[in-house]
């Protein structure tokens, strides 16, 4: 079952004629960077959220910024909506196209411009692959953080513009604390640099508000990114338990004890099992949870924390504790871990990956009710979280093919949703609103904050063509909802069609 978005927008219609459009981007764009014939599109129709597509009215792949302002203001003059796409590994729907408006590739910009080993700091175009930064200063003996479990293929631009994370952000923060400057540009081609290459910056802090915008606000073409000296050592300790409520409980102690962990990741059974028949990583398959605990720094400092973190999960009630006995062995058991969600589509025809976060003292509690909602729609859930920070990312399973069960995904995870914010928390930690989330957004805020943000929106985006139709809902929106009588973790959208 494919969820169709006609337009994204209820607000949005231009008169101008896609021929027109056409003819004029051809004026200074090379032929290869213009995508109109309609099999050719359809690879843009979705990002990783396949659940939601469109088929893009126009895709271009522009090559410089010089192009891109050229792109936006003949756009801006003629009210044609874009929407930015990078590498399209999102899984909110946050890059999902329009039928009336451009799809703007920054694929292309995939330069690193500058690497100042003296500062720190890298200096990178939009398309640039998370991974890549690590590679090309790892000679420096120098890393970029940040790494979501997609950091093989997702971009820069992509991470800046979701606020991503990874398994080690709970020591080294997500993108928002390792980013130095960006240059966008307005939806009406004005370059403009937030941010600075010093420790601090003057005026108003837009970098924060910049980070995470969902590429509602300006579309990013250049960042710099703070670099980070390789640890002396790092070693991890792999601690299985025979009960999950256990190893949400541990989570807790080993915060509790002062330890910081560079990444503390949680599986649980379902998830174990999955990624041990596709990777091979070693986990006991008899766990019903397993945590992942990384510690680095200087060899003396490893050395004393990894002790203490190997006594709190003994004392934890640890059924297993296994420390990496070399690099290759941390390496293989992180591979598992960053793993999960493919070796999740090789047991389930389809799954739905949610991303809220919560306070971590509600993690044991959590992890139960996430079990009683998995029988309660009879949906298996495979469970990986960023334990240390409270991120979920419970994996829905479930088959499109059956009639209803999308829905019932949909209706599990709205539920998950709803009790991360009953707990103190929020609908999401990583992944962003995007079209996913939209409704869950009138759980968690009141009128008057989503009022700000539509005018937050307004002074970047008078005219609302930027993304438009993402991350925040409309007052008119939320109030239909409630008019439904749509239970509040329940994903209904009003002004789809289904198929």
């Amino acid at each position: 079952m494919i969820t169709i978005l006609p337009h994204a927008s209820e607000t949005i219609q231009h008169q101008i004629d896609r021929a027109v459009l056409l003819d004029e981007f051809k004026t200074f764009l090379p032929r290869a960077s213009i995508i109109s014939e309609k099999e050719a599109l359809k690879p843009f129709e979705c990002d990783g959220l396949s659940a939601y597509c469109c088929v893009p009215w126009l895709v271009v792949l522009p090559e410089t910024v010089e192009q891109i302002q050229r792109i936006l203001r003949f756009c801006h003059r003629q009210g044609v909506p874009v929407v930015a796409r990078g590498a399209g590994t999102g899984l909110s729907g946050g890059a999902v196209p329009l039928a009336n408006g451009v799809l703007l590739s920054l694929a292309k910009l995939n330069q690193i411009l500058e690497i100042d080993i003296a500062n720190r700091l890298a200096v990178v175009q939009p398309g640039v692959r998370n991974l890549a930064v690590s590679q090309a200063v790892a000679p420096h003996g120098l890393y970029y953080a940040p790494d979501p479990s997609s950091q093989i293929a997702c971009t820069i631009g992509g991470n800046v513009a979701e606020n991503s994370g990874g398994v080690h952000c709970l020591k080294y923060g997500l993108t928002t604390h390792n980013v130095l400057r960006v240059k966008i540009l307005t939806m009406d081609g004005e370059l403009v640099t937030i941010g600075s290459h010093g420790l601090d910056g003057t005026g108003l802090d837009l970098l924060a508000l910049m980070v995470g915008s969902e590429g509602m606000l300006g579309i990013i073409v250049e960042a710099t990114v703070k670099l980070l000296p390789i640890p002396e050592q790092a070693q991890v300790v792999l601690a299985a338990f025979d009960d999950i409520e256990k190893a949400g409980q541990a989570v807790a102690e080993i915060i509790a004890a002062g330890l910081i962990p560079a990444g503390l990741e949680m599986m649980d059974k379902a998830a174990i099992l999955a990624v041990e028949d596709f990777i091979h990583a070693g986990y006991p398959k008899n766990a019903e949870a397993i945590l992942l605990c990384e510690l680095d720094g200087i060899r003396e400092q490893v050395e004393e924390e990894l002790g203490k973190a190997v006594a709190l999960l003994t004392d934890s009630g640890a059924i297993e504790v296994r420390v990496a006995q070399s690099e290759h062995e941390r390496q293989k058991m992180w591979a598992g871990r960053k793993s999960a969600f493919p070796a999740a589509g090789r047991v389930s025809p389809d799954y739905y990956c949610m991303d809220g976060t919560i306070p971590r003292r509600f993690l044991a509690k959590m992890l139960k009710e996430i079990g009683e909602l998995s029988e309660k729609y009879g949906l298996a859930v495979a469970n990986v979280f960023h334990a240390g920070d409270g991120n979920l990312h419970p994996l829905i399973l479930y088959n499109a093919n059956h009639a209803g069960e999308l829905e019932k995904a949909e209706q599990l995870g709205g539920d998950i949703l709803k009790l991360s914010v009953e707990v103190g928390g929020t609908i999401t930690g990583e992944h962003g609103v995007g079209v996913e989330k939209i409704n869950h957004m009138c759980i968690q805020f009141a009128d008057n904050e989503l009022t700000q943000f539509h005018a937050v929106k307004r002074a970047f985006d008078e005219k609302g063509l930027l993304n438009p139709g993402k991350a925040v809902p409309t007052l008119h929106r939320c109030a239909e909802l409630g008019a439904m009588h749509v239970h509040q973790g329940e994903v209904a959208h009003p002004e789809l069609d289904r198929f």
